[in-house]
């Protein structure tokens, strides 16, 4: 059984059709390394929904020193960009005699990348790269929770310019694209919920949780019952109202996982602009001060989104620098967004369609200290049989990690039935 708390399933997943546009209120893409939502999609029957970002996509730009630049394909031929000045270049250089970082220590992303590349770019590229992802604070953020990929090939390799040469020297085929589904990223969790059927409830948001002769009693919003397992896959702090009963020490760790508020602006235009966004989109290190996270060039990197001869840009405003900008009124907030991307992007015309849709809890934080506090709770959850937290708010922020660990999850659980809709007694 599934219990749910909203109308919906999909959380932060939600898609809709508006005048013709695709809008998507959270996430914005997938990158699927290692093929994990392509197969569960395949069994779920909507393989043939999923849509490859645009080549266009490949296209990504930073906004740097009061300029759009558009980042180069290859590392190495940023030596020969605009994107650095020569100074910052010239410690670039030296990243191959980069030390490591001290065993067992659990370092920032922006001490880690000052070590690696210099303050020049750890507070511009390296930042901006955690922006589009977790819209964070470098100087917060844990680089071995929050970017395991960096952590691996420092402790491999050294030097992590050595080992993204090595990476591609061994590497075969095409890159990994950004995906998405043909009607926005809710066709999976929809199509998850028509796969289980009646399993899923929803408006029934789970109000205690008890341990009984060896199973949990799950009370919700109504009706009762008993399992063998019980999976929370809840925002931590609504994880730790219902635990800190059974084990404080969970509770307490679950809540020193905090998450950063997000508002989206999508605006649109019929026809399209002139000239049009090119790309995937334009991110901006909080260093240059602007009151914008970044804009997501949807209908470039995804065609699909948006209707014959229309462009669609979705703005994001917020994060852990921007809460306050994220919280003003909604025509305050639009102008704001209008006069951001007439500043960065050159865009004079007025929209033809505002939506906002805002999000007070938006990304967990994966900050210094989150590997211990997992490792924490994990310790505690020995003590609880049959009880396992789960979710975006743990070991990974993205779609592809959420899809990845469930389906180990559900052949930790169910060995023998893997497959959406198998029987089990669990919650």
């Amino acid at each position: 059984m599934v219990l749910e708390s909203d109308t919906r399933v999909g959380g932060v997943i939600r898609s809709s059709l508006d005048d013709g546009f695709i809008l998507e209120s959270g996430p914005n893409g997938f990158l699927d390394r290692d093929g994990a939502v392509a197969r569960l999609a395949e069994q779920l029957g909507i393989g043939g929904l999923l849509r490859a970002a645009s080549t266009a996509a490949d296209r990504r730009a930073v906004f740097v020193r009061g300029k759009l630049r558009f980042l180069p394909a290859n590392p190495p031929q940023l030596l020969a960009s605009n994107i650095l000045p020569w100074w910052a270049k010239l410690r670039l250089l030296l990243e191959p005699l980069s030390r490591r970082g001290a065993l067992g220590v659990d370092e920032s992303l922006g001490h880690f990348g000052r070590r690696h590349f210099g303050r020049h770019v750890t507070e511009t590229l390296l930042d901006a790269v955690q922006t589009g992802i977790f819209a964070g604070d470098s100087e917060r953020l844990s680089v071995r929770a929050a970017f395991p990929r960096l952590h691996h090939m420092e402790r491999s390799h050294r030097s992590l310019l050595l080992a993204a040469k090595a990476m591609r020297r061994s590497s075969r085929g095409a890159p990994v694209r950004l995906a998405s589904f043909e009607g926005g990223l809710e066709t999976l969790p929809q199509a998850l919920k028509t796969a289980l059927g009646d399993a899923v409830r929803v408006g029934a948001r789970v109000r205690a949780l008890e341990a009984v002769n060896g199973g949990w009693r799950v009370r919700w919003d109504g009706g009762t019952e008993q399992f063998d397992r019980v999976v929370l896959a809840l925002p931590p702090r609504i994880s730790a109202e219902l635990l800190r009963p059974l084990d404080a020490s969970i509770a307490t760790a679950l809540e020193a996982i905090h998450s950063v508020p997000i508002s989206v602006v999508h605006l649109g235009w019929r026809p399209a602009l002139s000239p049009e966004p090119e790309g995937f989109g334009v991110l901006v290190p909080a260093r240059e001060r602007r009151r914008i996270l970044g804009v997501i060039f949807a209908s470039s990197a995804y065609p699909f989104r948006a209707p014959g001869g229309g462009t669609l840009l979705t703005t994001l405003v917020g994060g852990a620098h921007g809460a306050a900008w994220a919280a003003l009124p909604d025509n305050e907030l639009v102008a704001l967004v209008r006069e951001e991307q007439r500043a960065i992007l050159g865009v004079e015309r007025p929209p033809d369609l505002v939506r906002i849709v805002r999000w007070p809890q938006a990304i967990p934080q994966y900050e210094v200290g989150h590997q211990g506090r997992l490792d924490a709770i994990a310790a505690a959850l020995r003590r609880q049989h049959g009880l396992v937290l789960a979710g975006n708010a743990l070991r990974g922020p993205g779609i592809a990690d959420c899809v990845r660990e469930s389906l180990a999850l559900a052949e930790a659980i169910v060995p023998t039935a893997a497959a959406p809709g198998a029987p089990s007694s669990a919650a």
